[in-house]
Protein backbone atom coordinates (compact mmCIF):
# COMPACT_ATOMS: atom_id res chain seq x y z
CA UNK A 1 0.00 0.00 0.00
CA UNK A 2 1.61 3.34 -1.26
CA UNK A 3 2.03 6.45 1.19
CA UNK A 4 -1.23 8.40 1.09
CA UNK A 5 -0.51 11.52 0.23
CA UNK A 6 -4.00 14.36 1.87
CA UNK A 7 -5.88 15.99 -1.08
CA UNK A 8 -4.62 19.84 -0.90
CA UNK A 9 -8.26 20.60 1.44
CA UNK A 10 -9.97 18.37 3.99
CA UNK A 11 -12.59 17.51 1.60
CA UNK A 12 -15.24 14.85 0.61
CA UNK A 13 -16.87 14.08 -2.85
CA UNK A 14 -20.03 12.91 -2.99
CA UNK A 15 -21.27 11.41 -6.48
CA UNK A 16 -20.25 8.77 -9.02
CA UNK A 17 -17.62 11.11 -10.90
CA UNK A 18 -15.51 12.20 -8.42
CA UNK A 19 -14.54 15.43 -8.81
CA UNK A 20 -16.94 16.03 -11.80
CA UNK A 21 -20.60 15.92 -11.18
CA UNK A 22 -20.63 15.47 -7.31
CA UNK A 23 -20.54 17.82 -4.63
CA UNK A 24 -17.60 18.67 -2.58
CA UNK A 25 -18.63 18.72 0.85
CA UNK A 26 -16.69 19.61 3.75
CA UNK A 27 -17.14 16.97 7.00
CA UNK A 28 -19.07 19.82 8.58
CA UNK A 29 -21.04 20.34 5.45
CA UNK A 30 -21.44 16.76 5.01
CA UNK A 31 -22.79 16.07 8.40
CA UNK A 32 -25.05 18.69 8.36
CA UNK A 33 -26.79 18.47 5.20
CA UNK A 34 -27.43 14.63 5.69
CA UNK A 35 -25.47 12.47 2.79
CA UNK A 36 -24.97 9.94 5.32
CA UNK A 37 -28.05 8.73 5.54
CA UNK A 38 -28.94 5.08 4.71
CA UNK A 39 -25.06 4.34 3.84
CA UNK A 40 -25.40 1.04 6.81
CA UNK A 41 -27.40 -1.27 4.58
CA UNK A 42 -25.23 -0.94 1.37
CA UNK A 43 -24.09 2.05 -0.71
CA UNK A 44 -26.05 5.06 -1.03
CA UNK A 45 -28.16 5.31 -4.05
CA UNK A 46 -26.51 2.52 -5.74
CA UNK A 47 -28.72 -0.19 -5.97
CA UNK A 48 -25.99 -2.78 -4.22
CA UNK A 49 -27.68 -4.82 -1.35
CA UNK A 50 -23.99 -6.60 -0.65
CA UNK A 51 -22.42 -4.53 2.03
CA UNK A 52 -18.87 -4.02 1.05
CA UNK A 53 -15.73 -4.57 3.05
CA UNK A 54 -13.69 -1.76 3.61
CA UNK A 55 -10.28 -2.65 4.02
CA UNK A 56 -10.62 -4.61 0.88
CA UNK A 57 -11.89 -1.62 -1.33
CA UNK A 58 -9.00 0.05 0.42
CA UNK A 59 -6.40 -2.33 -0.38
CA UNK A 60 -7.73 -2.74 -4.12
CA UNK A 61 -8.06 1.17 -5.22
CA UNK A 62 -5.02 1.67 -4.08
CA UNK A 63 -5.27 5.35 -4.07
CA UNK A 64 -2.21 8.04 -3.49
CA UNK A 65 -4.52 10.55 -2.45
CA UNK A 66 -7.08 10.58 0.05
CA UNK A 67 -8.74 13.44 2.17
CA UNK A 68 -6.54 14.21 5.43
CA UNK A 69 -9.87 13.71 7.43
CA UNK A 70 -9.31 10.15 6.18
CA UNK A 71 -5.70 9.83 7.27
CA UNK A 72 -4.36 8.00 10.99
CA UNK A 73 -2.33 10.70 12.12
CA UNK A 74 -0.04 7.82 13.54
CA UNK A 75 -0.01 5.19 10.33
CA UNK A 76 -0.81 7.69 7.64
CA UNK A 77 -2.85 4.59 6.52
CA UNK A 78 -6.98 5.30 6.06
CA UNK A 79 -8.69 4.76 9.06
CA UNK A 80 -10.81 1.68 9.29
CA UNK A 81 -12.36 1.65 12.66
CA UNK A 82 -11.89 5.79 13.55
CA UNK A 83 -12.05 6.88 17.54
CA UNK A 84 -11.92 9.97 19.29
CA UNK A 85 -10.09 11.13 21.92
CA UNK A 86 -11.17 12.94 25.08
CA UNK A 87 -9.25 15.83 23.31
CA UNK A 88 -11.34 16.01 19.57
CA UNK A 89 -8.07 13.86 17.81
CA UNK A 90 -9.20 11.09 16.00
CA UNK A 91 -6.69 7.79 15.63
CA UNK A 92 -7.29 4.48 14.48
CA UNK A 93 -8.50 2.01 17.06
CA UNK A 94 -5.43 -0.03 16.55
CA UNK A 95 -2.83 2.12 16.06
CA UNK A 96 -4.06 4.66 19.20
CA UNK A 97 -4.09 1.11 21.75
CA UNK A 98 -0.60 0.03 20.48
CA UNK A 99 0.29 3.59 21.75
CA UNK A 100 -1.62 3.24 24.93
CA UNK A 101 0.27 -0.26 25.38
CA UNK A 102 3.62 1.31 25.29
CA UNK A 103 3.06 3.78 28.32
CA UNK A 104 2.11 6.82 26.73
CA UNK A 105 -1.31 8.75 28.06
CA UNK A 106 -0.98 11.69 25.93
CA UNK A 107 -2.70 12.82 22.33
CA UNK A 108 0.08 11.97 19.91
CA UNK A 109 -0.85 14.62 17.78
CA UNK A 110 -0.99 17.62 20.12
CA UNK A 111 1.21 15.56 23.34
CA UNK A 112 -1.80 16.96 25.87
CA UNK A 113 -1.79 14.72 28.69
CA UNK A 114 -5.87 12.60 28.87
CA UNK A 115 -7.86 13.27 31.88
CA UNK A 116 -10.00 10.70 30.25
CA UNK A 117 -8.39 7.47 28.23
CA UNK A 118 -11.70 6.15 26.86
CA UNK A 119 -12.20 6.05 23.43
CA UNK A 120 -15.12 7.09 21.46
CA UNK A 121 -16.15 5.31 17.96
CA UNK A 122 -16.32 8.57 15.63
CA UNK A 123 -19.48 6.82 13.48
CA UNK A 124 -20.21 9.72 11.82
CA UNK A 125 -16.20 9.97 10.20
CA UNK A 126 -16.69 6.33 9.76
CA UNK A 127 -19.76 6.22 7.46
CA UNK A 128 -17.90 9.33 5.07
CA UNK A 129 -14.84 7.41 4.65
CA UNK A 130 -17.29 4.03 3.71
CA UNK A 131 -19.16 6.64 1.79
CA UNK A 132 -15.99 7.68 -0.17
CA UNK A 133 -14.29 4.85 -0.99
CA UNK A 134 -17.62 2.75 -1.75
CA UNK A 135 -18.24 5.75 -4.74
CA UNK A 136 -14.58 5.15 -6.16
CA UNK A 137 -14.37 1.37 -6.11
CA UNK A 138 -17.83 1.25 -7.82
CA UNK A 139 -16.62 3.94 -10.11
CA UNK A 140 -13.72 1.80 -10.31
CA UNK A 141 -15.42 -1.14 -10.99
CA UNK A 142 -18.05 0.32 -13.74
CA UNK A 143 -15.16 1.30 -15.70
CA UNK A 144 -13.55 -1.76 -14.98
CA UNK A 145 -16.55 -3.35 -17.09
CA UNK A 146 -16.69 -1.23 -19.55
CA UNK A 147 -13.03 -1.38 -20.40
CA UNK A 148 -13.43 -5.45 -20.40
CA UNK A 149 -15.99 -5.33 -22.99
CA UNK A 150 -14.30 -2.85 -25.02
CA UNK A 151 -11.26 -4.82 -25.37
CA UNK A 152 -13.72 -7.83 -25.94
CA UNK A 153 -15.38 -5.77 -29.47
CA UNK A 154 -12.44 -4.43 -30.59
CA UNK A 155 -10.85 -8.32 -30.86
CA UNK A 156 -13.83 -9.39 -32.89
CA UNK A 157 -13.34 -6.30 -35.11
CA UNK A 158 -9.87 -7.49 -35.66
CA UNK A 159 -11.04 -10.30 -36.83
CA UNK A 160 -12.80 -9.17 -39.51
CA UNK A 161 -11.09 -5.46 -40.30
CA UNK A 162 -8.29 -4.81 -42.59
CA UNK A 163 -5.94 -1.51 -43.72
CA UNK A 164 -6.47 1.30 -41.70
CA UNK A 165 -9.42 0.26 -40.18
CA UNK A 166 -7.02 -2.36 -38.55
CA UNK A 167 -4.41 0.01 -37.67
CA UNK A 168 -7.01 2.31 -35.88
CA UNK A 169 -8.97 -0.39 -33.77
CA UNK A 170 -4.80 -1.83 -32.64
CA UNK A 171 -4.13 1.77 -31.31
CA UNK A 172 -7.02 1.98 -29.56
CA UNK A 173 -6.71 -1.52 -27.89
CA UNK A 174 -2.89 -0.94 -27.59
CA UNK A 175 -4.34 2.18 -25.18
CA UNK A 176 -6.37 0.36 -23.74
CA UNK A 177 -4.38 -2.59 -22.39
CA UNK A 178 -1.68 -0.27 -21.57
CA UNK A 179 -3.81 1.46 -19.18
CA UNK A 180 -6.03 -1.15 -17.75
CA UNK A 181 -5.19 -4.64 -15.91
CA UNK A 182 -8.58 -5.65 -16.59
CA UNK A 183 -8.32 -5.06 -20.86
CA UNK A 184 -4.90 -6.79 -20.58
CA UNK A 185 -6.40 -9.91 -18.97
CA UNK A 186 -9.60 -9.81 -21.26
CA UNK A 187 -7.21 -10.04 -23.97
CA UNK A 188 -5.34 -13.22 -22.87
CA UNK A 189 -8.56 -14.83 -21.77
CA UNK A 190 -10.76 -14.48 -25.23
CA UNK A 191 -7.80 -15.53 -27.19
CA UNK A 192 -5.81 -12.03 -27.98
CA UNK A 193 -2.40 -13.38 -28.05
CA UNK A 194 -3.11 -15.95 -30.78
CA UNK A 195 -4.67 -13.15 -32.93
CA UNK A 196 -2.20 -10.06 -32.18
CA UNK A 197 0.61 -13.39 -33.03
CA UNK A 198 -1.11 -13.51 -36.29
CA UNK A 199 -0.91 -9.99 -37.59
CA UNK A 200 2.83 -10.56 -37.54
CA UNK A 201 4.62 -11.73 -40.72
CA UNK A 202 6.75 -10.81 -43.77
CA UNK A 203 4.14 -9.05 -45.20
CA UNK A 204 3.26 -6.85 -42.20
CA UNK A 205 3.38 -3.38 -42.49
CA UNK A 206 4.85 -1.45 -39.87
CA UNK A 207 2.32 0.17 -38.71
CA UNK A 208 0.04 -2.71 -37.95
CA UNK A 209 3.52 -4.18 -36.41
CA UNK A 210 4.59 -1.24 -33.93
CA UNK A 211 0.74 -1.52 -32.68
CA UNK A 212 0.97 -5.52 -32.51
CA UNK A 213 4.15 -5.18 -30.89
CA UNK A 214 3.05 -2.45 -28.09
CA UNK A 215 0.14 -4.52 -27.16
CA UNK A 216 2.23 -7.89 -26.27
CA UNK A 217 4.91 -6.54 -24.81
CA UNK A 218 1.94 -5.53 -21.83
CA UNK A 219 0.57 -8.94 -21.92
CA UNK A 220 1.46 -12.07 -19.82
CA UNK A 221 2.81 -14.81 -22.35
CA UNK A 222 2.43 -18.40 -21.88
CA UNK A 223 5.42 -20.81 -23.46
CA UNK A 224 3.15 -21.71 -26.45
CA UNK A 225 2.55 -18.00 -27.17
CA UNK A 226 6.30 -17.29 -26.77
CA UNK A 227 7.53 -20.26 -28.85
CA UNK A 228 4.57 -19.34 -31.92
CA UNK A 229 6.36 -15.31 -31.45
CA UNK A 230 9.97 -16.67 -32.17
CA UNK A 231 9.46 -17.64 -35.87
CA UNK A 232 11.81 -16.43 -38.04
CA UNK A 233 9.40 -14.20 -40.45
CA UNK A 234 7.92 -13.09 -36.67
CA UNK A 235 11.52 -11.82 -35.29
CA UNK A 236 12.61 -10.55 -38.85
CA UNK A 237 9.64 -8.32 -38.79
CA UNK A 238 10.66 -7.01 -35.22
CA UNK A 239 14.33 -6.42 -36.49
CA UNK A 240 13.02 -4.66 -39.48
CA UNK A 241 10.41 -2.42 -37.04
CA UNK A 242 13.79 -1.76 -34.46
CA UNK A 243 15.62 -0.58 -37.08
CA UNK A 244 13.20 2.06 -38.92
CA UNK A 245 10.42 2.54 -36.10
CA UNK A 246 9.62 5.27 -33.21
CA UNK A 247 11.69 5.58 -30.22
CA UNK A 248 8.50 4.31 -28.03
CA UNK A 249 8.49 1.62 -31.04
CA UNK A 250 11.70 0.68 -30.93
CA UNK A 251 11.43 0.55 -26.86
CA UNK A 252 9.04 -1.91 -27.33
CA UNK A 253 10.32 -4.27 -29.18
CA UNK A 254 13.61 -4.63 -26.94
CA UNK A 255 11.22 -5.40 -24.48
CA UNK A 256 9.19 -7.95 -26.13
CA UNK A 257 12.39 -9.98 -27.79
CA UNK A 258 13.88 -9.74 -24.22
CA UNK A 259 10.85 -11.24 -23.30
CA UNK A 260 11.41 -14.09 -25.85
CA UNK A 261 14.89 -14.65 -25.00
CA UNK A 262 14.38 -15.47 -21.80
CA UNK A 263 12.20 -18.20 -22.35
CA UNK A 264 13.62 -21.76 -21.94
CA UNK A 265 13.15 -22.97 -26.01
CA UNK A 266 14.83 -19.77 -27.13
CA UNK A 267 17.11 -20.69 -29.81
CA UNK A 268 20.55 -18.83 -29.77
CA UNK A 269 20.43 -18.49 -34.04
CA UNK A 270 17.22 -16.51 -33.96
CA UNK A 271 19.07 -13.85 -32.79
CA UNK A 272 22.40 -13.98 -34.87
CA UNK A 273 21.27 -11.42 -37.23
CA UNK A 274 23.79 -9.02 -38.54
CA UNK A 275 20.77 -6.23 -38.45
CA UNK A 276 19.47 -6.81 -34.90
CA UNK A 277 23.08 -6.15 -33.63
CA UNK A 278 23.74 -3.46 -36.22
CA UNK A 279 20.42 -2.18 -35.31
CA UNK A 280 20.92 -2.46 -31.30
CA UNK A 281 23.82 -0.78 -31.48
CA UNK A 282 23.08 2.23 -32.95
CA UNK A 283 19.53 2.56 -31.03
CA UNK A 284 22.01 2.85 -27.72
CA UNK A 285 24.50 4.88 -29.52
CA UNK A 286 21.51 7.43 -30.53
CA UNK A 287 22.11 10.19 -27.38
CA UNK A 288 18.85 11.77 -28.70
CA UNK A 289 16.50 8.97 -27.56
CA UNK A 290 18.32 8.90 -24.26
CA UNK A 291 15.34 6.99 -22.94
CA UNK A 292 15.61 4.16 -24.73
CA UNK A 293 19.71 3.42 -24.13
CA UNK A 294 18.89 1.58 -21.35
CA UNK A 295 15.95 -1.23 -23.06
CA UNK A 296 18.50 -1.75 -26.19
CA UNK A 297 21.58 -1.77 -23.63
CA UNK A 298 19.43 -4.38 -21.28
CA UNK A 299 18.90 -6.82 -24.54
CA UNK A 300 22.81 -6.56 -25.86
CA UNK A 301 23.10 -7.83 -22.19
CA UNK A 302 20.61 -10.34 -22.59
CA UNK A 303 22.11 -11.40 -25.79
CA UNK A 304 25.30 -11.63 -24.92
CA UNK A 305 25.23 -14.14 -22.52
CA UNK A 306 24.90 -16.75 -25.20
CA UNK A 307 28.32 -17.61 -26.38
CA UNK A 308 27.73 -18.03 -30.65
CA UNK A 309 26.44 -14.17 -30.72
CA UNK A 310 29.69 -12.53 -28.78
CA UNK A 311 31.80 -13.17 -31.98
CA UNK A 312 29.24 -11.47 -34.44
CA UNK A 313 28.84 -8.79 -32.15
CA UNK A 314 32.90 -8.05 -31.72
CA UNK A 315 32.81 -8.33 -35.53
CA UNK A 316 30.67 -5.39 -35.85
CA UNK A 317 32.93 -3.17 -33.66
CA UNK A 318 30.59 -3.12 -30.62
CA UNK A 319 33.60 -3.33 -28.15
CA UNK A 320 35.03 0.26 -29.21
CA UNK A 321 31.48 1.33 -29.37
CA UNK A 322 30.29 0.28 -26.10
CA UNK A 323 33.79 1.71 -24.71
CA UNK A 324 33.46 5.51 -26.44
CA UNK A 325 29.96 5.02 -24.75
CA UNK A 326 31.11 4.58 -21.24
CA UNK A 327 31.48 7.99 -19.95
CA UNK A 328 28.00 9.81 -21.21
CA UNK A 329 26.49 7.10 -19.42
CA UNK A 330 23.81 7.10 -16.65
CA UNK A 331 24.77 4.69 -13.53
CA UNK A 332 22.16 2.03 -14.20
CA UNK A 333 23.17 1.93 -17.92
CA UNK A 334 27.04 2.07 -17.62
CA UNK A 335 26.47 -1.31 -15.24
CA UNK A 336 24.66 -3.01 -18.30
CA UNK A 337 27.14 -1.70 -20.93
CA UNK A 338 30.02 -3.32 -19.19
CA UNK A 339 28.28 -6.30 -18.03
CA UNK A 340 28.25 -6.92 -21.81
CA UNK A 341 31.65 -5.87 -22.18
CA UNK A 342 32.80 -8.30 -19.67
CA UNK A 343 30.83 -11.12 -21.57
CA UNK A 344 33.02 -10.34 -24.61
CA UNK A 345 35.88 -10.52 -22.67
CA UNK A 346 35.66 -13.68 -22.05
CA UNK A 347 36.53 -14.71 -25.51
CA UNK A 348 40.06 -13.96 -27.42
CA UNK A 349 38.59 -12.23 -29.98
CA UNK A 350 36.46 -9.65 -27.30
CA UNK A 351 39.79 -9.29 -25.88
CA UNK A 352 41.90 -8.25 -28.58
CA UNK A 353 39.12 -5.57 -29.36
CA UNK A 354 39.43 -4.37 -25.73
CA UNK A 355 43.78 -4.48 -26.01
CA UNK A 356 43.34 -2.41 -29.24
CA UNK A 357 40.98 0.80 -27.84
CA UNK A 358 43.37 2.97 -26.63
CA UNK A 359 40.56 4.06 -24.12
CA UNK A 360 39.48 1.13 -22.26
CA UNK A 361 42.31 0.75 -19.68
CA UNK A 362 42.38 4.69 -18.53
CA UNK A 363 38.54 4.32 -18.52
CA UNK A 364 38.20 1.02 -16.54
CA UNK A 365 40.73 2.68 -14.37
CA UNK A 366 38.81 5.83 -13.67
CA UNK A 367 35.57 3.43 -12.69
CA UNK A 368 36.81 1.18 -9.88
CA UNK A 369 34.95 2.05 -7.06
CA UNK A 370 33.34 4.87 -8.60
CA UNK A 371 29.80 3.73 -9.13
CA UNK A 372 28.82 0.68 -7.47
CA UNK A 373 30.13 -2.69 -6.59
CA UNK A 374 29.25 -4.33 -9.52
CA UNK A 375 30.57 -1.80 -11.81
CA UNK A 376 34.03 -2.13 -10.72
CA UNK A 377 33.77 -5.95 -10.28
CA UNK A 378 33.13 -5.76 -14.59
CA UNK A 379 36.06 -3.19 -14.51
CA UNK A 380 38.50 -5.37 -12.77
CA UNK A 381 37.74 -8.26 -14.99
CA UNK A 382 37.56 -6.40 -18.27
CA UNK A 383 41.39 -5.09 -16.77
CA UNK A 384 42.51 -8.31 -15.86
CA UNK A 385 41.60 -9.69 -19.48
CA UNK A 386 43.64 -7.26 -21.04
CA UNK A 387 46.51 -6.73 -18.78
CA UNK A 388 46.69 -10.71 -18.76
CA UNK A 389 47.02 -10.89 -22.94
CA UNK A 390 49.78 -8.60 -23.15
CA UNK A 391 51.11 -7.88 -18.93
CA UNK A 392 54.20 -5.77 -20.42
CA UNK A 393 51.98 -3.52 -23.04
CA UNK A 394 49.10 -3.08 -20.67
CA UNK A 395 50.62 -3.38 -17.36
CA UNK A 396 52.54 -0.50 -17.63
CA UNK A 397 49.72 1.95 -19.40
CA UNK A 398 47.28 0.55 -16.63
CA UNK A 399 49.99 1.92 -13.81
CA UNK A 400 50.30 5.29 -15.64
CA UNK A 401 46.40 5.45 -15.84
CA UNK A 402 46.79 5.13 -11.71
CA UNK A 403 45.53 1.15 -11.51
CA UNK A 404 47.99 0.83 -8.56
CA UNK A 405 45.90 3.21 -6.03
CA UNK A 406 42.70 2.06 -7.27
CA UNK A 407 43.75 -1.21 -6.66
CA UNK A 408 44.88 -0.86 -2.99
CA UNK A 409 41.64 0.69 -2.50
CA UNK A 410 39.81 -1.57 -3.54
CA UNK A 411 41.85 -4.21 -0.75
CA UNK A 412 41.31 -1.87 1.59
CA UNK A 413 37.90 -1.28 1.16
CA UNK A 414 34.69 -3.18 2.51
CA UNK A 415 33.66 -5.15 -0.51
CA UNK A 416 33.63 -8.67 -1.51
CA UNK A 417 36.26 -10.22 -0.54
CA UNK A 418 36.62 -12.08 -4.30
CA UNK A 419 37.28 -8.86 -5.08
CA UNK A 420 39.52 -8.07 -3.14
CA UNK A 421 42.11 -11.24 -4.26
CA UNK A 422 41.27 -10.40 -7.78
CA UNK A 423 43.20 -6.77 -6.92
CA UNK A 424 46.14 -8.48 -5.27
CA UNK A 425 46.83 -10.49 -8.09
CA UNK A 426 46.45 -7.64 -10.59
CA UNK A 427 48.32 -5.65 -8.33
CA UNK A 428 51.23 -8.40 -8.45
CA UNK A 429 50.57 -8.35 -12.51
CA UNK A 430 51.38 -5.04 -12.88
CA UNK A 431 54.27 -4.94 -10.58
CA UNK A 432 56.31 -7.70 -12.21
CA UNK A 433 58.01 -5.47 -14.76
CA UNK A 434 59.65 -3.05 -11.99
CA UNK A 435 61.58 -2.90 -8.76
CA UNK A 436 59.70 -2.26 -5.81
CA UNK A 437 61.32 1.47 -5.38
CA UNK A 438 60.48 1.84 -8.90
CA UNK A 439 56.74 0.58 -8.91
CA UNK A 440 56.02 2.65 -5.82
CA UNK A 441 57.87 5.68 -7.42
CA UNK A 442 55.53 5.58 -10.53
CA UNK A 443 52.63 4.44 -8.04
CA UNK A 444 53.03 7.89 -5.74
CA UNK A 445 53.38 5.66 -3.13
CA UNK A 446 54.14 6.03 0.56
CA UNK A 447 54.26 3.03 1.44
CA UNK A 448 55.78 -0.16 0.41
CA UNK A 449 52.94 -3.34 -0.07
CA UNK A 450 53.78 -7.48 -0.19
Amino acid sequence: MPMYQPCKRDTVVVGYEGGGDGQILDLESAVKDGVLGGVDGGVVGTGVCKKLDLSEMIEELDLSEVPTVFICPISLEPMQDPVTLCTGQTYERSNILKWFSLGHFTCPTTMQELWDDSITPNTTLYRLIYTWFSQKYLLMKKKSEDVQGRASELLETLKKVKGQARVQALKELHQVVSAHSTARKTVIDRGGVSIMSSLLGPFTSHAVGSEVIGILVSLTLDSESKKNLMQPAKISLMVDILNEGSIETKINCTRLMEYLIDDKDFRSEIISSHSLLVGLMRFVKDKRRSNGICHGLSLLKTISLHQEVRNLLVSIGAVSQLVELLSGLEPDCLELALCVLDALASIPEGRVALKDCSNTIPIMVKLLMRISENCTQYALSILWSVCKLAPDECSSVAVDAGLAAKLLLVIQSGCNPVLKQQSAELLKLCSLNYSDTIFISKCKLTRTFQ
